[in-house]
């Protein structure tokens, strides 16, 4: 399923890459996917086998009113070949392929208390020195960690909290005392 997704993905971005609407195609498939993701009546609508493709092709003309003749034409496209349940995964697809075209970096940090703002940006602007790309920055607060952060770059986690430290440690003894 998840090569169907890249395929699918793929030819949505290309189309939207020729038309140069990548920015307005990733928008509103990420609205249609919110939407969807948000409401079971619409998940049973589309997903389900005992609504005809007629039936969700017209209702889909009812929910996406002013999107773009590629989204319009794509969402069409899913609901035709069956494919509507795989959105969430060609939607993650298609912008990891939006992040390395306009050469951005999703940055996530994650530490036990509230950081200051420019701590954080402060964060971001080296990750971005480093490495020559936009930084998308995010940060979230987790009281397990207990202290220190765990910076996640795009697919790489760097773990410098307390608790992994203590984990460490306990694994170490662990292994010591055998």
């Amino acid at each position: 399923m998840e090569e169907l997704a890249e395929v699918y993905a793929r030819a949505l971005f290309e189309a939207a890459d020729e038309a140069d609407k990548l920015d307005t195609v990733r928008d509103q498939l990420g609205e249609f996917a919110d939407a969807l993701s948000e409401s079971r009546d619409l998940q049973v609508f589309f997903f389900s086998p005992y609504f005809s493709t007629d039936e969700k092709v017209e209702g889909l003309e009812k929910v996406v009113t002013d999107a773009d003749e590629i989204v319009a034409n794509f969402l069409a496209l899913l609901v035709e070949k069956h494919r509507m349940p795989a959105v969430f995964r060609i939607r993650d697809r298609f912008n990891r392929m939006w992040q390395e075209e306009n050469k951005v970096l999703p940055v996530q940090i994650t530490s036990a208390i509230e950081l200051d703002k420019s701590t954080v940006s402060g964060i971001g602007d080296r990750i971005g020195e480093k490495t020559g790309r936009k930084v998308e920055l995010s940060s979230s607060v987790d009281p397990d960690i207990l202290g220190g952060i765990v910076l996640q770059v795009g697919n790489n986690v760097l773990d410098a909290s307390i608790r992994n430290r203590l984990e460490n440690l306990r694994k170490q003894v662990a292994r010591g005392a055998a």
